[in-house]
């Protein structure tokens, strides 16, 4: 799980790339759980969480102003 600190220390550009991935890891983790091979269905919700933390911190340096 990352930690908003860890986030808010990234670029712009490295958040955006941050978000794809963890867009893609949630995808795949879906694609496990309705085929039954997901081991640990929590991790759904972590990944869910740091989409969030992602698009929150991108949301406060876009109306900051600063990268």
């Amino acid at each position: 799980m990352m930690k908003a600190s860890e986030v808010r220390s990234l670029t712009k550009d490295e958040l955006n790339t941050k978000l794809g991935e963890l867009k893609k890891d949630l995808f795949f983790l879906r694609m496990q759980h309705a085929t039954n091979q997901l081991d640990n269905p929590v991790k759904i919700t972590e990944v869910k969480r740091n989409i969030a933390r992602v698009k929150t911190v991108l949301r406060e340096k876009e109306l900051g102003g600063n990268d």
